[in-house]
């Protein structure tokens, strides 16, 4: 297995299945004594720590008395239905009764790397909904407030009869080479040291491809030529898909652009190496649920190639 096969969220081993065709039985679905679903509230998923860091699934008759809407269905694990539900604010009591003992409510991305492929698609899709959900409530056309339909996979305005369906942003992400080197960009916000891809939304009308080439211009100042395609990454923060690629460096003088980047330099194999591993005196890696240390990792041990030859 390839480190672009352990990348978190798209792992896969991965056994939901979205069974759309379902998604107008929902109902029934829902009825079915082994369906459960899983819970958000105020963005943090509830987690079972006694069992090795697993969703905590609860019986729908509990998630639907405690949910803000319609619990989304999400689709099915081995056969059996799963579901969706924000149960908004929660105070002491309230998570002590839904939650019971020896489960919390988590921050996903504190946790997403150690949950299982399934468990890991079954929360970036909750969370991806939910959040879409939680900003979708009014008409985008007249304003008026919209309903859920189709099991939570679209919005339905009663007032003007416009249908609203869940988006995905798209994102490029890219392993920018120059030989042995890769180009590392730094943000204000991040950690100290920590380096990281450069990356940016796509734009209306551009292609990924296209994409990469203006954002490493537009931040570094390096003309990029060819463009290969590696690996994608859904990413529930809100709702993007990180679109992995590996880009030929032109030139290697970098000019930054101070409102995209505190900082950006070219690191060499051995050094990101010592970056990942931890014992590299300035420069930070990736977090492990990011696809930027997946490519880093892979491009290391030799599995990522650039266009040398």
């Amino acid at each position: 297995m390839t480190h672009l096969d352990r990348i978190t969220f798209a792992r896969p081993e991965n056994r939901l299945d979205r069974a759309a065709h379902l998604r107008s039985e929902a109902d029934a679905q829902a009825a079915l004594p082994n369906a459960r679903g899983v819970a958000l509230s105020e963005g943090r998923i509830a987690v079972d720590l006694e069992e090795t860091k697993a969703l905590l699934l609860l019986p729908m008759d509990q998630l639907n008395a405690k949910a803000e809407e319609t619990p989304i269905f999400l689709g099915t694990v081995d056969g059996t239905p799963r579901f969706a539900a924000d149960l908004g604010p929660l105070d002491k009591a309230a998570r002590a009764e839904i939650l019971g003992e020896g489960a919390k409510l988590i921050d996903l991305r504190s946790i997403s790397a150690e949950l299982s492929a399934t468990d890991a698609a079954i929360a970036a899709t909750a969370k991806a909904m939910l959040g879409w959900h939680a900003t979708h409530r009014f008409c985008a056309r007249c304003g008026a407030p919209s309903e859920v339909a189709d099991a939570g996979w679209r919005r339905h305005c009663p007032s003007c009869g416009a249908q609203h369906f869940p988006r995905v942003d798209p994102v490029v992400i890219m392993l920018v080479l120059s030989g042995d080197k890769v180009l590392l960009g730094r943000q204000r916000a991040w950690p100290p040291g920590l380096h990281s891809l450069l990356a940016g939304f796509i734009e209306p009308g551009e292609t990924p491809e296209e994409a990469v080439r203006r954002e490493v211009l537009e931040e570094a100042a390096i003309p990029v030529g060819r463009v290969r395609y590696l690996a994608t990454q859904p990413w529930p923060f809100p709702s993007t898909l990180m679109i992995g690629c590996v880009a030929e460096a032109l030139g290697e003088e970098i000019t930054i652009d101070p409102a995209e980047l505190e900082s950006a330099t070219w690191a060499t194999r051995a050094e990101m190496a010592a970056a990942l591993a931890g014992q590299h005196p300035s420069l930070g890696s990736p977090r492990a649920d990011a696809i930027a240390r997946s490519i880093l990792a892979g491009w290391v041990e030799g599995e990522i190639n650039g266009f040398d030859g």
